[in-house]
């Protein structure tokens, strides 16, 4: 008896450890500022048909995309420059947006903006620029105490990811050589696809079914397993902010996804880090096809992760 209850409450423990529940949040009185639905998908949709082939194969198309995203945070109010990199002999460039005071601390937000090859990425990853151009949008004009940038990555992508070339690679050496630190990152990556039918979400092992949904009706908060705080203070200023269910996992990187963006260049630096996701491949059947398209996405549902995103920097930010 005694191994049967000391078996369940390590179940209990490790699920407690991985799901990071948040008791009690209260609804904030004042949300902010409301995300735009139809901003986000004239975003998407401008990403998708205006620029395309935006993957490492195809620079130029890259570089005018960079300069398209450049103008929308200006048109914001940030200060922005473009941070040019060369890789594979070609030229790129990541496009850095910052708000509030020079501090030696940043919060930073950062969305990939290239697609895996010649495919259209409306989920991947138009819908997190789009999402990042949004937070940019409501920033604007708030006084904040610390340095928040929020950074449009290149090469995100196969062949570049985990490699110097990658985009997030390239920033981090430069906060290296600033000498500045990383007080929170999140990433978001896929924000598009939700849906209401039973059964469409997956995940990694069966036993997490026991935790989390069928539906693909929330959002995820993704983090690692040495650093729970970043985790449930992004998962509670995010519930905070809207009706829109927020689930997390921290998991080791060995689990198939929990490392495939631009945070994990923040994880493998020691650096606080969190994905934003609508989950990727464990949902969208689109995933990396030429079907990845804007028509897919749920705009309404993408404006309750940004409103949550939001939050979530300010909170991060204080």
């Amino acid at each position: 008896m005694a191994w049967i209850v000391g078996g369940l409450l390590l179940l209990v423990a490790a699920s407690l450890w991985t799901t990071q529940p948040v008791f009690f949040v209260r609804k904030a009185a004042d949300a902010g500022p409301a995300p735009d639905p139809a901003r986000l998908e004239r975003r998407v949709r401008t990403l998708v048909q205006d620029y395309f082939p935006r993957d490492g194969g195809h620079p130029q198309v890259m570089a005018r995309a960079a300069l398209w995203i450049a103008g929308e945070l200006r048109h914001a109010g940030a200060a922005v420059l473009e941070q040019p990199f060369d890789t594979a002999g070609d030229r790129y460039a990541n496009v850095v947006a910052s708000f509030g005071p020079p501090t030696k601390d940043v919060v930073v937000v950062g969305a990939h903006y290239d697609a895996a090859g010649e495919m259209p990425g409306a989920d991947d990853n138009a819908s997190g620029v789009a999402g990042l151009l949004e937070v940019a949008d409501l920033l604007s004009g708030v006084s904040l105490t610390r340095r928040v940038e929020l950074v449009a990555f290149a090469n995100e992508e196969a062949p570049y990811f985990a490699t110097p070339g990658m985009g997030s690679e390239v920033y981090a050496r430069s906060l290296d050589e600033s000498r500045r630190t990383v007080r929170g990152m999140i990433c978001l990556e896929m924000l598009g696809c939700f849906s209401d039918e039973p059964g469409i979400q997956k995940l990694p092992f069966a036993v997490l079914h026991l935790f989390y949904p069928s539906k693909g009706d929330f959002v995820a908060v993704v983090g690692s397993l040495g650093r729970p705080g970043i985790v449930r203070r992004v998962k509670r200023a995010m519930m905070a902010a809207s009706d829109l269910p927020v689930y997390s996992i921290d998991a080791p990187r060995w689990v198939h996804g929990v490392d495939l963006s631009d945070h994990s260049t923040f994880w493998r630096r020691g650096d606080p880090a969190v994905m934003i996701t609508d989950t990727a491949f464990y949902r969208n059947p689109l995933y990396h096809t030429a079907h990845d398209t804007p028509d897919t996405l749920d705009y309404e549902r993408m404006a309750k992760v940004v409103a949550g995103t939001r939050r979530a920097v300010l909170a991060l930010a204080r």
